[in-house]
Parts: C-alpha cells; structure tokens; sequence
C-alpha cells in the first residue's frame, strides 16, 4: 500500500520559515518524480514546486521562486519542501504527490500527472 505522509506544518508569522516533509512507502521512490501542491480555504488546489526522480531538476511556481526550496533523499525516501519568508498567502493546506508520468517534465505542474496524493499538512501564515 502506498503511503505519502507530510508533517512540518504549523503557525508561523509572516517572514518566518517552515520546513515541511513528506515520507514514502510501498513504492519504488527512487522511480518517482515528487511534487508539492497547495489548497487554501475557498480556492483551487495550485502546483507549488515539484522535483525529479534523481533531483536533478526542479520546478517552482511564480509565486514562490526564490523563497522555497524543494529536495529530496532518495536513501530515506523523503522530499522537503522549505519555506522561507513566508507569506499571509502561502495559508494553505500542503500535499505532496508522487508520479511516474513519462511526459513529466511537460506536465509536472498539473494534477492529474500524480499517481499518488498525501492527506495534507497545515500551513497558516499570520500577519
């Protein structure tokens, strides 16, 4: 059974940072491209930063180029995400999901690329 699980998620202040992570099971994850997405209250689920299989390549979305920072550890199986200067709108419930779509360097930012969705993690950003 896989299983994607995030944790790191709380309250911080605007300007703060936050590491989130993300652990894998019962998959080949050294197979799987890995991305980050986010949903806040009233709004569309949006592509945040994602990474390929070897970490050899990662994509961020516009809006947070520059503050976050997407990794990987092929040997424990786990991605992070780490925010940094965070933002009143970077409130959002995170996920992390797993993909082994072969056109993902093309489609990586789109939902439906993912094989595999975590239950999200909290993320809530006061001003």
């Amino acid at each position: 059974q896989v299983q994607l699980v995030e944790s790191g998620g709380g309250l911080v202040q605007a300007g703060g940072s936050l590491r989130l992570s993300c652990a894998a099971s019962g998959l080949p994850f050294t197979t799987y491209d890995m991305g980050w997405f986010r949903q806040a209250l009233g709004k569309e689920q949006e592509f945040v930063a994602a990474i390929t299989w070897s970490g050899g390549t990662r994509y961020y979305a516009d809006s947070v180029e520059g503050r976050f920072t997407v990794s990987r550890d092929n040997a424990k199986n786990t991605v992070s995400l780490q925010m940094n200067s965070l933002e009143p709108e970077d409130t959002a419930v995170y996920y992390c999901a797993a993909s082994r779509d072969p056109y993902y360097m093309q489609d990586y930012n789109q939902r439906r690329t993912y094989n595999y969705w975590g239950q999200g993690t909290q993320v809530t950003v006061s001003s």
